[in-house]
């Protein structure tokens, strides 16, 4: 009887021949949870001309080694540094993609006029990155405006370019599409008898479809997907792929991550339209920062926390410009954004932008009811970890596997193992008190097939404390 538990991949049960044959099986070797490393993809504008081909990924190390990948300045260069900054040991893939063909560049002006009176410096603020020019008594503003332009130019790695004529400094951002008309602006001098009159950057239009290159990528098996377009048609796009690759037939289970830095209503209604488990959306008004290179770092903050199920409240979005404390979003606004799937991002103590509480877009069932089941990111990272830990742990143990009556306790045994594991790691809990949920039987119409229902209660974040002090005289 004992010896039927003994199977031979490499000993054939018709040997004759005298001897003692001894094979190595490893299937047993692994008795631990698989890493939960994180791959991250950007998929963002490369310059006309970059030296990486469009649609095709590449790992990218470094703010010079995006630069140079992509050309200086261009929305993957920008965002790539961002998520840097952000991560420095992320484990970062860069996609470039070409400018709509239809796309209209989006440009502003810095309109110099007068004639100075004192010396002092010129400087002009677009995005995070400083411009400046100093400014010589007498000068005038034809020649402070070309001036100006050549330090434009010195700037390789700013969004635009720029260019002088009669006194006003044409800019033009340097990738087509809307993205560029949310780069901010900013313009002050301190010599006398210089006025400094601003445009803001606009009319920017058609971004490129992302539908391309998430199917070059279809396969790839990134963990961390993050578009610089937070625009339905973009963000619903990258939810079907999403949905797509998580598929329980593809199992490559993945989150998608954007950023606006317009308004609380803008965010709302934009999550509204995308409803989407598997999609976050930060949201930072007034920030300096582009809203491309928000969505980098968010992205990569959530990449940095490998345990999927540990709460991302707090943890800081390194690189990203606090905003003006008149624009900061407050603690009703902030509620607000939570209970309308967005995540808040807030300034924290020596005026480092945090997340206040990582959240998805999902808010509503297919009926319209609310539903909370999906709120908080962690749950949907940990599902795909539970996931990929049963199916690695079934892959090693039962690669060839005969299906009979004593087949399933034995997938049984392995399953509830992965699980008191995970229980372990606080990944899931109740385990035990769940064990008569834990189902593995044979198919009623494959012969081929076992199935399993695998009860799993996810460890929540502590997010809210509540307590009474009741006074005593």
């Amino acid at each position: 009887m004992g010896s039927a538990n003994v199977s031979f991949d490499t000993v054939p049960a018709s040997v004759r021949k005298p001897g003692k044959y001894l094979e190595f099986n490893t299937r047993l070797a692994v008795r631990t949870l698989p890493a939960n490393a994180q791959r991250v993809l950007i998929v963002a504008q490369a310059l006309p001309g970059a030296s990486q081909p469009v649609l095709q990924p590449v790992d990218v190390f470094s703010d010079v080694e995006a630069r140079a990948l992509f050309g200086e300045g261009s929305v993957a260069h920008l965002m790539a540094r961002a998520a840097i900054v952000a991560n420095p040991y992320i484990s970062l893939a860069v996609m470039g993609v070409a400018d709509d063909a239809a796309g209209v560049a989006a440009s502003g002006s810095v309109a110099v006029g007068g004639t100075a009176v004192s010396s002092g410096v010129l400087s002009v603020q677009v995005g995070t990155a400083m411009v400046r020019v100093a400014v010589a008594k007498d000068d005038a503003a034809a020649a402070i405006a070309t001036a100006l332009a050549a330090a434009f130019a010195a700037t390789r790695d700013l969004p635009v370019t720029a260019g002088a004529q009669a006194g006003t400094v044409t800019l033009t951002a340097r990738n087509k599409g809307t993205l560029a008309n949310a780069i901010p602006l900013a313009a002050h001098s301190t010599a006398q008898g210089i006025t400094v009159t601003l445009t803001p950057m606009s009319g920017g239009q058609a971004d490129p479809d992302i539908k391309p290159a998430l199917a070059a990528v279809y396969n790839a098996g990134h963990h961390v997907i993050i578009s610089p377009y937070g625009s339905q048609e973009a963000l619903t796009a990258l939810r079907d792929h999403l949905d797509g690759v998580s598929h329980a037939m593809e199992q490559r289970g993945a989150v998608g991550v954007y950023s606006t830095t317009g308004t609380l209503a803008q965010g709302t209604t934009l999550a509204g339209q995308v409803n989407a488990g598997r999609i976050t959306g930060g949201l930072l008004p007034g920030t300096a920062s582009l809203p491309c290179e928000v969505a980098a770092a968010y992205g990569a903050v959530i990449a940095s926390e490998e345990d999927p199920a540990r709460p991302l409240n707090t943890l800081p979005l390194k690189g990203i410009a606090p905003p003006p404390v008149a624009v900061r979003l407050g603690r009703m606004e902030q509620e607000t954004a939570l209970h309308n799937g967005v995540t808040p991002l807030e300034v924290g103590p020596g005026d480092v932008v945090q997340i206040v509480r990582a959240v998805t877009t999902y808010t509503r069932d297919p009926q319209g009811i609310e539903d909370v089941a999906l709120l908080d990111l962690t749950t949907i990272r940990t599902l795909d970890y539970v996931r990929r830990a049963v199916r690695d742990r079934i892959s090693l143990r039962f690669p060839r596997e005969k299906l009979s009556e004593r087949t399933p306790p034995k997938v049984r045994s392995e399953i509830l193992d992965v699980l008191l594991k995970l229980e372990e790691l606080e990944v899931v809990e109740a385990v035990q008190a769940n064990l008569p949920a834990l189902i593995v039987e044979r198919d009623g119409q494959d012969p081929n097939r076992l199935n399993a229902k695998i009860p799993v209660d996810v460890v929540n974040g502590l997010h809210v404390f509540a307590g009474r002090i009741d006074l005593l005289l």
